[in-house]
């Protein structure tokens, strides 16, 4: 468990240093998010992102179970 909470507190940590380049990538804005704007109100759903992240890290999980 300790190693769990140090590589994901490392993770996180290269996540905030590389935010600037991270913040080009087009996650959030790919086909498919419902995004909807009105006169004062604005709504984000980005389904087709949590879709995509979802698939990769099943994909990275069972890769490490093998």
């Amino acid at each position: 468990m300790q190693r769990l909470l140090i590589l994901t507190g490392l993770l996180i940590l290269a996540a905030g240093l590389a935010w600037p380049w991270l913040k080009r990538l087009p996650f959030g804005r790919l086909p498919g998010d419902i995004h909807i704007v009105r006169e004062g109100f604005s709504f984000h759903f980005p389904i087709v992102t949590c879709i995509a992240v979802s698939i990769v890290i099943t994909l990275i999980l069972w890769l490490f179970r093998r």
